[in-house]
């Protein structure tokens, strides 16, 4: 008899779930060793070939891969429940609410939140970019932050080339971090000029960089592109200016016409939905479906908290499924085990990670979720992705490993401090409720002081 093979972690469940492929496997375990999957097979055939050194049994439960948030807004989390327009573009952001403060304070808030919903790697979206790649690494979460590109001046940068001169200081200082990658994150591009795009695509070429923004989100751009830019929508123009290509990833794309799906599929992009965000917001909604006939990579993301408010992944896969039965009028038009693909393996694609995250694969990162299905409501017995994505809840999710170090355990957030984070978010309630002076406005007083 062979000698067992020494590992740092076995994970036994009722069901395994590895997405790739989508078929559920009874009675399996997983085997993590420095931070990988080396193994994937019935539980009894690993436990006697291996010796971990810890191992975790959840008879109840349904392994699967942690969940990918593909688009949030991490920053803004300590934003939400105030007005939409306040907390988008009015007069929070233009008083000078939208900080570095708050920016990491709201990010820690959101990392805290994201690890107790399931979701090992997220994408952000914001102003101070550093400020929520630190705490990504920090946590030691997965996560792809976006370098704002803007023509105007922001809270973070003066014009376009101070955007571009502090994006190419962040690249040099995490082009080799194991938890942070960074993308180029332009605004919306009826708003941006065609030498602007032009840069932001050499820019990007040169540092072999990912591109995602805004595309066909709202009627109202679709209307202002092809107005400002002699009849051409978004895709359009942005196809004619070489940014569609592999490595370019659309968010929302809830307006594309016939013609516009067949360009996305050809040029290779991906795409990422916000279902909720979409429907709170009365968007509309990508055609999933045909997107997802054409080979398109597609994921999901919870948008701003201050649109969606939760950010909860296994909420955007269901709400997706919902509204593609909906939409196509044929039920199960995205069934549980694809929906669940889009909120895993097609987030990774979204984000340049496929080859790391996204699936129960040996040779990836030991980023895993187990979500307790003995639940009333997952009860009597059905198909596990079913059980995941219509009857369970972001509050099943017991246990959560990143790089097979756990960030949950039994339903405890490690990462964080909760009652920390409680408190923060308190004094920042009371904060902006207040009337205090805002960030940015107080440091411009201090500098006229002096």
């Amino acid at each position: 008899m062979s000698p067992q093979q020494p590992a740092d972690l076995l994970i036994e469940a009722r069901w395994v779930l590895p997405v790739a492929p989508s078929t559920a496997l009874f009675d399996h375990a997983v085997v993590v060793d420095s931070g990988r999957i080396v193994a994937l097979g019935p539980s009894a055939e690993l436990a006697a070939r291996f010796a971990p050194r810890e191992r975790a049994v959840r008879p109840d439960h349904v392994l699967l891969p942690g969940l990918i948030n593909a688009h949030t807004r991490a920053g803004r989390t300590l934003l939400r429940g105030r007005p939409a327009r306040s907390a988008r573009s009015g007069p929070l952001a233009d008083a000078g609410w939208v900080s570095a403060d708050l920016v990491r304070d709201g990010a820690q808030l959101a990392a805290a939140e994201m690890l107790q919903a399931g979701i090992t790697c997220f994408a952000s979206r914001d102003l101070f970019p550093e400020e929520v790649a630190r705490v990504a690494a920090a946590a030691r979460m997965r996560a792809a932050i976006g370098l704002p590109v803007e023509e105007r001046a922001t809270a973070w940068a003066q014009d376009l080339t101070d955007h571009l001169a502090k994006a190419e200081r962040l690249w040099d200082e995490y082009r080799s971090d194991p938890w942070v990658s960074l993308h180029f994150a332009p605004d919306a591009a009826p708003g941006l000029t065609d030498a602007t795009l032009v840069r932001v695509r050499t820019v990007a070429d040169e540092l072999d960089a990912r591109v995602m923004m805004p595309l066909h989100e709202t009627e109202h751009e679709v209307r202002d592109s092809r107005a400002r830019h002699a009849g051409a929508s978004s895709v359009e123009r942005l196809s004619s200016l070489g940014l569609l290509r592999p490595g370019f990833t659309a968010l929302y794309a809830s307006r594309l016409e016939s013609s516009e799906l067949e360009l996305t599929a050809r040029t290779g992009i991906a795409v990422v939905a916000c279902p909720q965000a979409s429907l709170r917001r009365a968007l509309g909604f990508p055609r999933l479906t045909e997107l997802l006939a054409r080979g398109v990579a597609v994921g999901l993301g919870s948008g701003s908290p201050t649109d969606a408010f939760a950010l909860d992944v296994l909420a955007e896969a269901r709400t997706a499924a919902l509204i593609t039965s909906e939409a196509s009028r044929a039920p199960d038009a995205l069934p549980a085990e694809r929906a669940l693909e889009l909120a895993t393996l097609g987030g990774a694609a979204a984000l340049g990670l496929k080859a790391i995250a996204g699936s129960i694969e040996p040779g990836k990162a030991a980023d895993l979720i187990a979500i307790d299905l003995s639940s009333l409501g997952c009860q009597p017995d059905c198909t596990p992705a079913e059980a995941v994505l219509f009857g369970a809840t972001r509050e099943r999710v017991s246990d959560v490993w990143v790089g097979g170090v756990p960030r949950v355990a039994h339903g405890r957030l490690l990462a964080f401090d909760e009652c920390e984070m409680l408190e923060l978010a308190r004094r920042w309630d009371e904060r902006l409720a207040g009337g205090a002076t805002p960030p940015a406005r107080a440091r411009a007083e201090l500098r006229g002081a002096r």
